[in-house]
């Protein structure tokens, strides 16, 4: 296959490789997770940025092996819409991909060595199942991306397990109300994910896959991402009743519009390109990021009174 390099430097082509839009399920629950601890105990900096750091390694080898698997599959071309573009547009060798996202792996494994000795060595096996699954969502014989259950798989490892140990390696204990807060951040990777494949829907069944929005079509589709939105944010007024229940929770609201703005932007789209809907997959992530942010700041804020 010819490869013709684009313009674009060094550092573009990495970080678009890294699909920097998907970042946010990387580090929206850490700081969650996180700012839950604090009303336990004092910030572990050192630990905190540890897993941090680990947590965006993860998430951007699974879009590195995205990448690579995707295109050894014919399933990515230069016109494909939503990918790095690093190997069917600029030119990067595949193998490159797929030793970068290793090498992701590794530092964050280390790093994870780290967190271990400092908290408890569950935490290293568990990082090690996420690992496992962010490699099989597009790599292994059947990747979970061909099933219904990327969502399902996004949210709990990328959204629940990350807020799980965040909150962990800083307290030494898990508790219900991060479990409760947890809920809403599962159900918005999720809808990264589900966005994702709204647009993707008919060029992924073109391919073989079987994904959650090519079962149930388009229309029901954007339901169901309508009502993950619907219902996490009226499980703000469940943690209202937690031991970290305060109104400033309420301050997660400010995302609304973004999350409007999504519904609308692939309502009544089934039959139009994909680039259409970018738009609407950026309001998505967006939402997570607003919602997850403020939702910690609210918590950080409640604490001082």
């Amino acid at each position: 296959m010819n490869q013709t390099p684009s313009a674009d430097t060094g550092f573009q082509i990495w970080w678009q490789l890294m699909r920097p839009h998907t970042l946010t399920a990387a580090f929206v629950p850490v700081f969650l997770g996180t700012a839950l601890a604090l009303a336990h105990t004092d910030l572990h900096i050192p630990l905190f940025l540890a897993m941090l750091i680990a947590s965006l390694l993860i998430q951007a080898a699974t879009n590195m092996f995205n990448e690579y698997f995707d295109f050894k599959r014919g399933l990515d071309t230069e016109k494909s819409i939503g990918i790095g573009g690093a190997i069917v547009r600029n030119g990067v060798k595949p193998k490159t991909v797929l030793y970068m996202a290793f090498a992701f792996f590794g530092i964050a494994l280390l790093l994870g060595l780290y967190i271990c000795t400092a908290s408890s060595w569950w935490i290293g096996l568990i990082g090690i199942i996420c690992m496992a699954v962010g490699y099989l969502y597009t790599g292994g014989p059947l990747p979970i991306a061909y099933t219904p259950f990327g969502e399902l798989a996004s949210g709990v490892f990328m959204g629940g397990i990350i807020i799980y140990i965040s909150f962990y390696i800083q307290t030494g204990f898990l508790s219900t109300t991060a479990i409760l807060f947890s809920l809403p951040i599962i159900l918005l990777v999720g809808s990264i994910n589900l966005s994702n494949n709204i647009r993707d829907r008919v060029g992924d069944s073109e391919a073989g896959r079987k994904t959650m929005a090519i079962l149930i079509g388009h229309d029901h589709s954007v339901f169901v991402l309508a009502a993950s939105f619907f219902i996490a944010f009226l499980w703000v007024i469940v943690l209202l009743f937690t031991d970290s229940g305060s109104p400033w929770l309420f301050l997660s609201y400010l995302s609304i519009p973004k999350a409007i703005k999504a519904v609308k932007g692939f309502k009544g789209k089934g039959g139009e390109p994909p680039f259409q809907m970018m738009p609407a997959m950026k309001a998505t992530a967006q939402t997570n990021t607003f919602y997850g942010f403020l939702l910690a700041f609210g918590l950080c804020i409640s604490y001082l009174f």
